[in-house]
C-alpha cells in the first residue's frame, strides 16, 4: 500500500510473509530507514540504529553479553530490583505504577551494566534523562528537520538530558580504562570484546553509543510491558488468579531465579499476549538494492513501512486480537502463526539483541511482585492510551494490596 507521509512516499507491507520478506529473506536488500537514521546524530551509531557491515561487526561482539548464561547471571539483580521497588509499599497505598515500572526497569538494566560506585550515579542519570530522550526524541523524529533547530523548551530539555547521558557514560569508560578491571558487568564486557577477525576493540565512542543504546532500548520495552502487564490482568481476574498460582507453585515462597523462568509457562504466556496488544507501531527500512515485493519492483532509496501493531491485531491470524488472551499463545494456536504474523522485538539481522534479557526481566520482575502484591485499578480513574511510536498509558494509578496478610 502506497503512503505519503506529508511528502515521502512509503510503500506499507501489510501481511506477515511481506514483513518476513523485508525483515530475514532480502534483509540484507535493506538499511534502517528514515526514522532510525533521523536519531542518529542525537544518540549515536548503537546496535539500534547502525546499518550494514558495521552493524554486524558490532553485533558478534555485543553477542557474548547476550548469551543465555550470561542473562542468567543478571537475573539476581533483576529479582534485587523488584524487591527494592516494593519494599516501602503500604497496603491501601495508590502507586503510579507506570512510573514504580520505569524505576524497576531502569534498576534492572543500569545494574546490569555498571557495577561500580560511579555506575550508579549513571543509574540515576539514566532515571532522570531516558524518559526525557525517548519523548523528546520522538517528537523530533516524527518533525519536519526545521523544528530541531527551534529555540524552544522541548528541544533544550532533550539536547541537555542527551548531554548528560554521554558525559557520565563517557565518564564511565575513562574510568574502567584507568583501572583495566573486569568488573563482570555488562560494560566490562563491551570494553573487553575484541573482534575476531582483527582483534580490535570498539573505541569508546562506540562504547558510548552502544550503552546509550541499551539504556534507552531496555528501559522502554521492559517498563511499558510491565505497566501493561499490570494494567491487563487487574482487568481479567481468572487471568491474574491462575498467574498467580503458578507463580505459587513454581517458587513456593522463595525468590525467583533464571532457572525458574522456563517453569513460569503461564506467565510467559502473558507476557506474550501483552507484547502482542501493546507493540511498536512502524520500523521502517530502505531500500538499498532494488527488489520485488508483493510484485511491486521497489527501487533504491525507496522507504518501506513495517507494523507490528498491524500484523499483531490482523484477525486473520490472531482471533479476536482486541480480546486479552493469553491462552492464544499455548500449544497449536502459536506453533501454527505464520513467520512475520508476531515480531515484537522485530526479526532477522536487526532483531532486538537484547529480547532474551528483556524476557527474563519481564518474567522475574512480574513473579517477584506478584507472589506478594495484587494491583488494582482506582475507581474513576480510567487508563487511556496515548502513542509515540508504541503506546503509553496516560497515567497508571492502582492500589497495592498485600495478597496474604
Amino acid at each position: 500500500m502506497r503512503v505519503y507521509l506529508g511528502p515521502m512516499e512509503t510503500y506499507f507491507v501489510t501481511s506477515p510473509e511481506l514483513t518476513h520478506q523485508v525483515l530475514v529473506t532480502d534483509g540484507s536488500n535493506f538499511r534502517k530507514g528514515a526514522m532510525f537514521e533521523k536519531f542518529r546524530p542525537f544518540v549515536g551509531n548503537g546496535i539500534g540504529l547502525s546499518d550494514g557491515v558495521f552493524h554486524l561487526r558490532q553485533r558478534r561482539l555485543m553477542q557474548p553479553a547476550f548469551h543465555h548464561a550470561t542473562i542468567a547471571g543478571y537475573a539476581e539483580i533483576m529479582a534485587r530490583a523488584a524487591v527494592e521497588l516494593v519494599r516501602p509499599w503500604r497496603p491501601g497505598e495508590v502507586r503510579e505504577v507506570d512510573h514504580d515500572m520505569q524505576a524497576v526497569a531502569v534498576a534492572a538494566v543500569g545494574e546490569s551494566l555498571f557495577s561500580t560506585e560511579l555506575g550508579k550515579a549513571a543509574i540515576e542519570e539514566a532515571r532522570r534523562s531516558i524518559p526525557v530522550i525517548l519523548k523528546y526524541g520522538m517528537i523530533r523524529v516524527l518533525s519536519p528537520a526545521f523544528v530541531e533547530k527551534l529555540p524552544i523548551p522541548a528541544n533544550r530539555r532533550f539536547d541537555a538530558a542527551v548531554d548528560r547521558m554521554r558525559t557520565i557514560v563517557e565518564e564511565l569508560i575513562d574510568n574502567w580504562r584507568a583501572e583495566q578491571a573486569d568488573r563482570s558487568d555488562l560494560l566490562s564486557m563491551l570494553l573487553l570484546a575484541r573482534d575476531a577477525d582483527t582483534g580490535e576493540r570498539m573505541t569508546g565512542e562506540q562504547v558510548r553509543d552502544e550503552v546509550i543504546t541499551l539504556l534507552t532500548a531496555g528501559i522502554e520495552t521492559s517498563a511499558l510491558a510491565l505497566s501493561w502487564l499490570f494494567h491487563e490482568i487487574a482487568r481479567h481476574p481468572e487471568v491474574e488468579q491462575k498467574l498467580h498460582d503458578e507463580i505459587d507453585e513454581v517458587l513456593g515462597g522463595r525468590q525467583a531465579t533464571a532457572e525458574d523462568v522456563p517453569r513460569l509457562v503461564y506467565t510467559r504466556q502473558v507476557v506474550n499476549e501483552v507484547l502482542r496488544m501493546y507493540p511498536l507501531w512502524i520500523l521502517m527500512r530502505r531500500v538499498a538494492t532494488e527488489v520485488d515485493l508483493g510484485g511491486v519492483r521497489l527501487p533504491p532509496g525507496t522507504e518501506v513501512i513495517i507494523s507490528p501493531h498491524a500484523m499483531h491485531f490482523d484477525p486473520r491470524f490472531h482471533d479476536h486480537p482486541g480480546r486479552f488472551d493469553p491462552d492464544r499463545w499455548a500449544g497449536k494456536r502459536a506453533k501454527d502463526l505464520p513467520r512475520g504474523a508476531y515480531i515484537p522485538f522485530g526479526a532477522g539481522a536487526h532483531q532486538c539483541i537484547g529480547n532474551s534479557f528483556a524476557m527474563t526481566e519481564i518474567a522475574i520482575v512480574v513473579a517477584t511482585i506478584a507472589a506478594k502484591w495484587r494491583l488494582v485499578p482506582v475507581p474513576g480513574k480510567p487508563v487511556r492510551e496515548k502513542y509515540t511510536t508504541t503506546a503509553y498509558p496516560s497515567r497508571l494509578p492502582m492500589t497495592v494490596v498485600p495478597r496474604f496478610r
